[in-house]
């Protein structure tokens, strides 16, 4: 029996190439019938980058709500991507929004959350786009390399397109 692909997890770091990795997961739920998870994940602070900001922002309550801010402002930006997309890319296909079941931004590791995420949702494929960084980012492995690498189900690695869409 082939496989089937009921559920598509689509992670999306809302980079400029980020809406052609989404094309392809709305491409394959067309073609599939699949439901479309999207994921956007927050790196968590380092050490450093907490400390720094405990130097500058004294109150407690105020870095409470700087935390805050940067979910929101990645909910928003999410938010903003998904409207051109279906206003501006995809117009035509529209009808299919209804496939995207869940959107989440969520603060944590990227590749562990990724991870994580796509064992409780129960996904059959991992879309998510590829971007350079320069060749230390190339040495050193990226979030889709590290996810690709450790992912027990297919992972789509859409690579950036050569002419830059929005």
């Amino acid at each position: 029996m082939l496989p089937q692909v009921n559920r598509i997890l689509y992670c999306t770091d809302l980079s400029k190439n980020a809406s052609y990795a989404f094309q392809y997961a709305v491409y394959l739920a067309k073609q599939t019938g699949a439901d479309i998870h999207i994921l956007k994940v927050v790196e968590k602070l380092s050490g450093d980058e907490k400390l720094t900001l405990q130097s500058y922002i004294l109150n407690q309550s105020s870095r409470e709500e700087f935390l805050h801010q940067r979910l929101n402002q990645a909910k928003t930006q999410l938010q903003e991507r998904q409207d051109y997309f279906w206003e501006h890319i995809a117009p035509e296909e529209k009808a299919l929004r209804p496939k995207i079941v869940s959107c989440e931004v969520v603060e944590g590791y990227p590749e562990q959350t990724i991870l994580q995420r796509s064992k409780e949702l129960e996904c059959d494929l991992i879309i998510m786009g590829a971007h350079e960084k320069g060749w230390l980012q190339t040495l050193l492995g990226s979030v889709a390399k590290n996810v690709l690498r450790e992912s027990r189900i297919p992972t789509l690695i859409v690579p950036r397109p050569e002419k830059t869409q929005s």
